[in-house]
């Protein structure tokens, strides 16, 4: 009854203040409703992350032609090489016998054309082994076969946005386009599949038989990337190591002399990009820590004030009866609405600044109950930290002195 009482009382007192009040929650308001956009968003992206990792393909790894290292989740290549050709793919293919499927790849941004309209898009040159490897369906028409890419046919599958920029609402099967001025005939649409790992748009290329790129567009005799699927995902690191053999013994590599190659573990390039997630949610998530500890510290400068204008109220409040551990309960109680309050309207407000920015940002919203549970009991403590210094305060005010305070 007695802790009724004093909320009701508390919850009067802080009304009659008003800005004082707001002013006081705003810290703990902005504290509590950042952690929990920050998670909400830090688990969002690890999600799309993982999302947009599994359309490319699972048990996925990366023949890239030389040095590739992954800084800040994206693969970055030290210079342009020409050290993998289309017989190291064959010889995966011929030696490797974890690999499920292989394809090699080449890939340049060239101009497309058809009628009067045109567009810069990415020309894949692959084998239909990509279909498999990165999980790529089509909308309509078919993918090329082996005889096409081996009689260097000039045939192509389109992805959506090619559609949307070059073919307006026309049918784009069996449509022949201009790719740098030399003709190919649309077989195939694929099915859409958005945004990659890093942000660009898997719906805007076109695939070509690799023979075909390399001999009539590109004009090179050598591949960047080799795509290997491997039959099972426990043994990664030991189809791994069977390519790096075949190819050290192809390139003439020996010993422990620096390969020319580099051969990347898709679920190695999904940690670093959940690494610098996770790294950027906890950065984020300190600073929304540390206005958690202003708004505390609002409370208690509060607090301390509204003391020191209600010294002869205390005074009062003790002459009639009341107890010391009655003038703690009450202010302590402030002290607690003040940062429950604040930590339930932060809540509120940063569950519904999450939804938003998820719907914008197009991922998924993933709010954990812990992180809500989290906040709400982090305001309870510091409302009960920076709140038991000034209820102490009050508590022990000599009441002959409070009365006698103008």
């Amino acid at each position: 009854m007695k802790i009724a009482k004093n909320i009701l009382i508390s919850q009067k007192i802080l009304l009659e203040r008003k800005v004082r009040t707001i002013l006081s929650l705003s810290g703990i308001i902005v504290g509590v409703s950042a952690v929990i956009v920050m998670v909400a968003l830090g688990k969002g992206t690890e999600e799309k992350v993982t999302s947009q990792i599994t359309k490319m393909g699972s048990n996925l790894l990366l023949v890239n032609a030389g040095q590739v290292k992954i800084i800040a989740g994206r693969e970055r290549q030290t210079k342009i090489v020409t050290t993998l050709v289309l017989k190291d793919a064959d010889s995966i293919i011929e030696d490797a016998s974890g690999a499920q499927y292989v394809a090699p790849a080449q890939l340049k941004k060239m101009k497309v054309k058809y009628g009067n309209l045109s567009t810069n898009t990415s020309i894949v040159g692959t084998t239909p082994d990509i279909a498999a490897i990165q999980n790529h369906s089509l909308l309509k028409g078919r993918f090329f076969d082996e005889d096409e890419d081996k009689g260097l046919r000039r045939v192509a599958v389109i992805g959506e946005t090619v559609v949307k920029n070059i073919f307006e609402n026309q049918e784009p099967i069996g449509e022949t386009i201009l790719i740098d001025k030399v003709p190919f005939e649309v077989i195939g649409v694929f099915s859409p599949k958005g945004l990659d790992l890093y942000g660009a748009d898997q719906d805007d290329r076109i695939f070509v038989p690799v023979r075909t790129a390399l001999r009539r567009l590109f004009n090179l005799d050598y591949i960047n990337t080799i795509y290997v699927k491997v039959k099972n995902g426990k043994f990664m690191d030991t189809a791994s190591q069977e390519i790096d053999s075949i190819l050290r013994e192809r390139h003439n590599i020996k010993g422990d002399k620096e390969r020319d190659f580099t051969i990347l573990n898709q679920d190695a390039i999904l940690e670093a990009q959940k690494e610098s997630s996770r790294t950027f949610t906890l950065l984020i998530g300190s600073i929304a820590g540390l206005s958690l500890l202003v708004g505390g510290i609002g409370v208690l400068a509060v607090m301390l004030i509204s003391i020191r204008e209600r010294i002869k109220e205390i005074g009062i409040r003790r002459a009639v009866g009341a107890k010391r551990k009655d003038i703690l309960a009450q202010f302590l109680s402030e002290a607690l609405l003040l940062s429950i309050g604040g930590g339930v309207i932060g809540i509120a407000l940063g569950i519904a600044v999450a939804i938003i920015t998820a719907i914008f940002a197009k991922i998924p919203l993933i709010i954990p109950v812990e992180t809500v549970a989290l906040s709400f009991f982090a305001t309870f403590i510091i409302g009960m930290f920076f709140g038991v210094y000034p209820a102490r305060k009050a508590a022990f005010l000599d009441p002959i002195k409070a009365l006698q305070t103008e």
